[in-house]
């Protein structure tokens, strides 16, 4: 079995967007060279780049902080580019509720992506973005049946169908989740069961043939047999991203690894995020502090007049708009202390369960044998 990305076809495996910058293109080419997706997320990859992240650290210069993202994305869509060597697929994850998620996209095409992927958010305008680059697949995510009908008709109405959809479930993922509320995280109208036939059903009712846009089921694809049982309710493909960030080839810190690979149960926590969505991370002394002051934090929650880093990263952002119902920290400042390894200071995203090889650091070709030893 394949998974077919507008002109480029890979195996059944795809490797989630993780930012900040923990999936860049040293993850991602590896994924892709062992025949997968791998995936770049796109958001703040300059802190990647020592040149461009002495340019900007200390700059309030929002012009100059955007313009240095999209370098190292280009940078880092070629990179990950030559280090696949025309296997597998390269695709770009951007999040909707980025400020910079239009030029994120443009950017992206034109460095060369096979695939765009989007999440948090309805991408409504992606085909309008990406109308210069038709060979381009362009993915939406969604976690239920509604969301994709609302994009799969606004999409026709432009003369575009998605090439294939994500499909993720809020109960096990990790990072920014597909719910609207905490307490609807664990719904069983997320279940793939539930959720593929129903989706498989929207899109036949407009007139597409289900068959020809695969549904790639994420959350909770931490073994051989979830990913059967995903492809058994009607996936045709699957989406790790846990299990990939702890691979040797991971762009994180190794510090970063430990934290995610060694997290019990017990260490990991769905809480509300500065977007505005609930999110998954493991209980770090920063994140256990914060949610010991959250309801006091947004009890007093009152717009700033400013972005704490000085340049917006988030169209809509809690801490700074003064949102009560969101988050009321920078997202950004604490996803950068965990991409350095910092366990004091940061914020560590995970899916909920076991990562496949427990503490081991492991090469992402051994996840890839280990995921489709039991493929079709």
């Amino acid at each position: 079995m394949t998974l077919k990305l507008g002109g480029k076809e890979a195996l059944p495996l795809v490797q989630g967007g993780m930012g900040v910058g923990i999936s860049a293109h040293r993850l991602a080419g590896a994924v892709a060279a062992a025949g997968c997706v791998g995936t770049i997320s796109s958001v703040d990859l300059r802190r990647l780049h020592p040149d461009l992240l002495r340019e900007t650290l200390r700059s309030r210069d929002r012009a100059a902080i955007e313009r240095a993202n999209l370098v190292a994305l280009e940078r880092e869509v070629r990179a990950a580019r030559e280090l696949s060597g025309g296997r597998g697929a390269i695709a770009v994850n951007v999040m909707r509720a980025v400020s910079q998620y239009p030029e994120y996209v443009r950017t992206a095409c034109a460095s060369g992506a096979d695939a765009i992927v989007v999440g948090a958010g309805l991408a409504m305008d992606l085909p309008e973005l990406a109308r210069d680059w038709p060979k381009v697949a362009l993915v939406p995510i969604v976690s239920e049946a509604r969301a994709a009908a609302l994009i799969v008709r606004k999409w026709l109405r432009k003369g575009r169908a998605p090439d294939a959809i994500v499909v993720e479930h809020p109960r096990y993922a990790g990072g920014h989740l597909g719910a609207t509320r905490l307490e609807e995280v664990a719904d069983e109208r997320f279940d793939f069961e539930r959720v593929l036939p129903e989706i498989r059903r929207t899109l036949h009712e407009v007139g597409l043939d289900a068959d020809t846009i695969p549904l790639i089921a994420a959350g909770g694809i931490n073994s051989p047999a979830r990913a059967r049982a995903a492809r058994q309710a009607g996936a045709a493909a699957v989406q790790a991203g846990t299990p990939f960030a702890v691979t040797e080839e991971g762009d994180a810190h190794p510090n970063f690894k430990r934290v995610l690979a060694g997290a019990r149960a017990e260490d990991i926590v769905v809480f509300m995020s500065v977007a505005g969505l609930p999110a998954r991370a493991v209980r770090t002394p920063w994140l256990d502090n914060y949610l010991k002051k959250e309801e006091i934090l947004r009890r007093r929650a009152k717009k700033r007049r400013e972005c704490t880093l000085g340049w917006d990263c988030l169209a809509q952002c809690g801490l700074r708009d003064g949102l009560p119902q969101a988050g009321q920290f920078c997202i950004d400042h604490h996803l950068a202390a965990a991409l350095r390894g910092d366990v004091d200071r940061g914020l560590f995203f995970r899916g909920s369960e076991p990562v496949p090889f427990g503490a081991e650091i492991r090469p992402v070709a051994d996840l890839v044998r280990f995921y489709l030893e039991e493929a079709p």
